[in-house]
């Protein structure tokens, strides 16, 4: 089996250096970048497994990063891990609104950091023989889960993994109403370190790319949500 392949994007090269050679020794395929504008450039050329990247870069942030590669078609699948030297939720919460699957906060270890890619590693090439192979076809929502596509009264919607998932979850069994703890256990496995605010998040950009049918997620006060019997 070929190396997967890795971008870091980071501004820091003592940062890229550490980062490359604990990668490079797990046997990863590491290419480092310093900028957003060549982080969007290789990622279209040389299609990563995952993308590490940093949030304050120059001319184009991580956020602009982040927003350009999560739209196009050809780039919108690779998995996001966002570094971060910040702590303010408000950075955070931006990146997952755009699609990122996941963030670090710095300085951390090499050890988390690579415990932290296995998890987004093992998301992305789960099979989908893990899930139910049936189609989910509840109100004017179908959803298919082999071919990973969601269809609203015939027309596709372009959702990132973690939104699929997400609605999959809740679409199986309407009218069940899930914890935010157990929404992010079934999306992201278990003892995945996220905050509840991100499930919102998550529900939130949901809701909007469902457009009036988004109101069939409903909030549960006091639990979580469910899907509209």
């Amino acid at each position: 089996m070929a190396a997967q392949r890795i971008l870091v994007v980071d501004d820091e090269e003592d940062l890229l250096e550490l980062v490359r050679y604990n990668l490079t020794k797990e046997g990863y395929q590491v290419r480092c970048v310093a900028t957003g504008e060549e982080a969007i450039q290789e990622a279209k050329v040389s299609i990563p497994d995952v993308i590490l990247l940093d949030l304050m870069l120059p001319t184009v942030d991580g956020l602009g990063v982040c927003k350009i590669l999560k739209s196009n078609p050809q780039t919108q699948h690779i998995p996001i891990m966002m570094l971060t030297a910040k702590t303010e939720e408000a950075d955070v919460v931006s990146g997952l609104e755009l699609g990122a699957d996941d963030y670090i906060t710095k300085p951390f270890s090499p050890r988390v950091l690579l415990a932290r890619i296995r998890a987004v590693l093992r998301r992305q090439l789960a099979s989908p023989a893990d899930d139910d192979p049936s189609t989910i076809r509840v109100h004017e929502l179908v959803i298919h889960p082999g071919r990973h596509e969601v269809l609203l009264r015939g027309q596709p919607v372009d959702l990132t993994f973690t939104e699929f998932r997400l609605l999959q979850f809740l679409a199986r069994k309407p009218g069940w109403a899930f914890s935010r703890s157990q929404i992010v256990d079934a999306v992201k496995g278990e003892d995945y370190p996220v905050t509840e605010r991100s499930v919102d998040v998550q529900v939130a950009g949901l809701r909007k790319k469902m457009g009036d049918l988004g109101s069939y997620i409903e909030t549960v006060r006091g639990v979580g949500y469910r899907f509209k019997e």
